[in-house]
Parts: C-alpha cells; structure tokens; sequence
C-alpha cells in the first residue's frame, strides 16, 4: 500500500514547523522563515514530487557571471546538505526535492533546514561576487 501526503498533511508540517506562510493555491506555498531572514521559501506539490525552490537573486551581466557559477557549482559539489543552486530563467535559485510518498516531519523540517543553512552560510559570499547590496530578507519573493 502506497501512502501519499496529501496537501493538508503538507500544511501541517509548516504549520508545525512554526513558520508564517500564506497558501497561493492549491499545493502551493509561499513560506517565510524569518528567523532565518527567507522571505520567499516556495513549497509546491505536484504528486508524487514536493519542490522547494528559494530565489536568491537575479543571475549578474556577464562581467561576473561566469565567477558566480563556478562557484555556485563548489558549492553544490561540496557545501550543499540538500538541493542544489540552480539558474530558472534569470534567477540564481536553491531546488530541493522530496517524495511525497512517505514524507514524514523530520524530512520536511530538515529539507526547510537545510535551504536555511545554504542560504545563511552562502549568500553574502555570493552578493559580493555579483556586488549586489540588498540582504536575504530582501531577495525577491517571486513565486
């Protein structure tokens, strides 16, 4: 028997989490961790896959592009405890994924952990490659 979580079990596990979140729609979550100055955590359910993505900053002109993704790819090769940093359009992201199958609280809060750890120990080092000048808490919220 295959147990699926379903997206109200998804919402009690950020609710449990204590973090502040509004839903967008159906299966889709903005949450906002501001102990750890996340504004734009983005939670998203489409069975059997949860996606977390967080939007770090738009991708730099070429001047200092090819700087930042060199280091973005060290960083997932040997700093990344879950997800990796990604290019969507012209955002530099985090993405992390789960199986809903079986998802319990423990992955759920550590995966939130992790993008907050990644996003605390890396994003000043890598504003400063691009020179941007707004803090984490700033970053862009797009969903």
């Amino acid at each position: 028997m295959v147990f699926m979580v379903t997206n109200d079990k998804i919402e009690t596990f950020i609710i449990e989490h204590g973090l502040p979140f509004e839903q967008v729609q159906d299966g889709l979550w903005l949450i906002h961790d501001e102990v750890d100055h996340i504004d734009n955590i983005v939670v998203y359910h489409t069975p059997p896959v949860l996606t977390f993505r967080v939007k770090l900053m738009e991708a730099p002109e070429k001047a200092t592009r090819d700087v930042l993704f060199k280091r973005l790819l060290e960083l997932n090769a040997t700093s990344m405890v879950a997800g990796a940093y990604g290019l969507e359009d012209d955002a530099v992201v985090i993405v992390d994924t789960l199986q809903s199958e079986n998802l319990d609280h423990n992955e759920f809060q550590a995966t939130i952990d992790a993008l907050a750890i990644a996003v605390r120990e890396h994003y000043e080092e890598l504003r400063a490659i691009v020179g941007e000048s707004r803090p984490a808490a700033e970053a862009s919220s797009q969903v």
